[in-house]
């Protein structure tokens, strides 16, 4: 049974119920009715009439839905933790269930049913735009295909910018449309047809302008997932950026409204890291969007406290001799997979010529990036516009010895010497400096390396014959990444700039093919590194203190208090010993402190003590 400040302290943390008082909450507390479900039961189905709203206390659940083919099993669209709620969309829309809920663990869940979700909606305004937050974000991020995130990462909150902006930006547009209006009224007026052609020009020229500018305003995201934040954006053609910064090195969320946002609510929620600041600016509801990025950043930081203390408990079982579980590592997703039998069936050759410009090499787990071919074909086109001419002018030159009887490719002079065309000879003499430009500039665009390995990146610049300048840096200490695409020939040919801070400096990755992808294998790296890091952290001290508690352990007896008082002290000075009397196990110990996060705990954010983040529903969550 979960006591009421239990889950008064559960209602707290979810920002469902963010502008809600403790008064408030208490009330609300007690409605909340607790149900346990057994692992693998199903909780609603597909197409079931709603008949409450669901919150996770402790387990986990799936969300699928049934596949189109019969043959194949159901779709997962979201895995979904303790603190992650579903089936509000549903009850919110008054429409039936969209996917089916099945239980992964033995699950306690919070049950609001449709009466008391109606009356709290009518008892409590403030509820209400924290719903639509929520169900807006999770339709968005359903809707939304974004190729870079990883494969366990899960979009927690999506966002454009508020629909005013997009309306500020048709102000142009639309008054350029008196311009057409006039010449249509001037046509009528004069009779003349040139003021018609004049104005159906205009005319579609200003449509393409507005539909240019919807997309433009569509194309512009704030996302917050399990790993990052990050601000998308995107003008076709001209401009490509993403800017992102890990949820652990978020220092603030706050949130800045004017007049205007008060009145029409929006605002700017600006989060702040080691490194600046991403400020996501014109945001629906800016209060509402900023306490859902709070609680999944405290939530990151609690997984990280429970992973620290399941570290220390492996430890001190590895001390005294218990079998330890084994616990899943994060494992590194390449962003290209190779296909074994394509390049076993690819002749060598053809190998040869794609390793001369092949702009990604993965080798061992180390992976190389060049620079694109356009930067190589700008750095080589003069030598490579002499060669080509050059060669071209060689054949016509034999082409016209071929054709021309007077002249011969090898004649005799007045000497009676056998001479040479002097132009055949020539051209290619001249060619030799010109072909040794166009080596040296190959060279030096495949010299400019950037070098990703699970620790460290470099920037690698060697001139041919010149001197060889190295940047590195620890890929833990990256604090932030950003990349662009500026420019329409840098968008047709997906190049752009990665921009990474490491402490006060800054490095790039300058004119790399696909920049989503380098900055996205650069994050992944980084993630791995700081699991790894965090888990090994502290490991001289938890070796020390696992030694010093297993040899207590192992001597009780020695360490017993003198009969007379143990009757009375025994249980309250020996944990072990009362644990033991008990039938507890190791696990069961109050290892994690007084902060709430401990192995057997209910709202923790997480169902194990790794590095995996939970789902946050935000995508198929919604029921």
């Amino acid at each position: 049974m979960i006591e009421l400040q239990q889950r008064i302290a559960f209602l707290d943390k979810v920002h469902l119920f963010s502008g809600l008082d403790q008064g408030q909450l208490a009330g609300i507390a007690p409605r909340l009715v607790e149900r346990e479900i057994s692992a693998g039961a199903t909780v609603f189905k597909r197409g079931d009439k709603p008949d409450g709203f669901y919150m996770i206390y402790k387990g986990r659940v799936k969300i699928t839905l049934p596949s189109a083919e019969k043959d194949k099993p159901d779709r997962q669209l979201a895995v979904l933790y303790a603190g992650d709620y579903f089936g509000e969309e549903a009850l919110f829309e008054n429409r039936n269930r969209s996917a089916t809920v099945t239980t992964l663990d033995e699950c306690v869940l919070l049950f609001i049913s449709r009466q008391v979700f109606e009356t709290l909606l009518t008892q409590y305004e403030i509820l209400k735009p924290n719903f639509q937050v929520a169900i807006k974000s999770r339709k968005l991020a359903r809707a939304s295909n974004f190729k870079w995130l990883g494969k366990s990462e899960v979009i927690y909150f999506i966002a454009r910018r508020h629909k005013i902006r997009l309306y500020q930006a048709l102000i142009a547009p639309v008054l350029s449309m008196l311009i057409p209006i006039g010449l249509f009224v001037m046509g009528f007026i004069t009779n003349a047809t040139t003021p018609y052609a004049v104005g159906t020009i205009i005319s579609v020229i200003v449509l393409g302008w507005v539909l240019w500018t919807y997309i433009d305003w569509s194309n512009d995201y704030y996302i917050v997932t399990n790993q990052r934040v990050i601000w998308l954006e995107k003008v076709i053609g001209l401009h490509d950026s993403r800017q992102e910064a890990p949820l652990g090195t978020i220092l603030s969320v706050g949130v800045e409204t004017d007049m205007l946002g008060r009145v029409f609510k929006f605002g700017n929620v600006i989060v702040r890291t080691f490194v600046g600041k991403l400020e996501f600016d014109h945001v629906d509801h800016p209060t509402q969007a900023a306490d859902m990025i709070r609680e999944y950043w405290e939530r990151t930081k609690a997984i990280t406290t429970r992973s620290q203390i399941s570290v220390m408990k492996d430890t001190i079982k590895e001390k005294l001799g218990m079998p330890l579980e084994k616990r899943p590592k994060l494992e590194l997703t390449p962003v290209v997979v190779a296909d074994e039998e394509k390049i076993a069936k690819t002749p060598m050759w053809v190998l040869a010529m794609q390793n001369l410009f092949q702009l990604r090499i993965e080798d061992g787990g180390k992976v190389t990036y060049r620079k694109h071919w356009v930067v190589l074909f700008q750095q080589s086109w003069k030598p490579l516009g002499l060669m080509t001419a050059g060669i071209a002018f060689f054949f016509w030159r034999l082409y016209d010895i071929y054709r021309t009887a007077e002249i011969t490719l090898i004649h005799t002079n007045a000497s009676g010497i056998p001479s040479p065309d002097t132009l055949a000879v020539t051209i290619p003499l001249l060619l030799i400096p010109v072909a040794f430009w166009l080596w040296y500039e190959y060279t030096d665009w495949k010299n400019d390396t950037f070098l990703v390995t699970d620790d460290e990146i470099h920037d690698i610049d060697r001139k041919p014959f010149g001197k060889e300048e190295r940047r590195s840096a620890q890929i833990e200490n990256i604090l932030s990444t950003a990349y662009k695409r500026d420019g329409l020939i840098a968008y047709l040919f997906n190049y752009g700039t990665v921009n990474i801070s490491v402490g006060g400096t800054q490095m790039a990755f300058e004119d790399v093919m696909d920049p989503a992808s380098v900055q996205a294998d650069i994050n992944r790296r980084r993630a791995t590194r700081i699991a790894k890091k965090s888990e090994d952290a502290g490991k001289e001290d938890r070796e020390r203190f696992a030694t010093w508690l297993a040899a207590y352990h192992q001597n009780l007896n020695e360490f017993n208090l003198p009969s007379a008082a143990k009757k009375e002290d025994t249980g309250a000075t020996n944990p072990f010993a009362a644990a033991s009397k008990e039938g507890k196990k190791l696990d069961d110990l109050p290892l994690g402190g007084d902060d709430g996060i401990g192995e057997d705990a209910g709202f923790d954010g997480s169902s194990d003590g790794d590095m995996d983040f939970g789902s946050g529903g935000m995508e198929g969550g919604g029921g």
